[in-house]
């Protein structure tokens, strides 16, 4: 009977957006275990002590959707702005 309450139709929207933030932090969690040099999960890794290796932080930090937005205007509309603030558009 308290299951009806939940399983509406209004709710699933709400369950998408949950679903998509749990799945966000879990694909940042899993990148940073497995890709982040600066983390190290096994004992022999933890011995190591501090690394030097500025290769592998520079790939790290310059990922492959970095290098897409890399040199692109930070704007989500461009021609949307363009139109609103450009003087000379009538």
């Amino acid at each position: 009977m308290s299951g009806n309450r939940w399983l509406r139709p209004e709710v699933y929207p709400l369950f998408a957006s949950v679903g998509v933030a749990v799945g966000i932090c879990a694909m940042q969690l899993a990148r940073n275990i497995y890709t982040n040099p600066e983390v190290r999960v096994t004992k022999e890794n933890r011995t190591a002590g501090i690394l030097d290796n500025h290769a592998e932080g520079e790939k790290y930090s310059q990922h492959f959707v970095r290098k897409f937005v890399h040199g692109r205007a930070p704007q989500i509309m461009p021609s949307l702005n363009k139109f609103f603030s450009d003087p000379n558009l009538e």
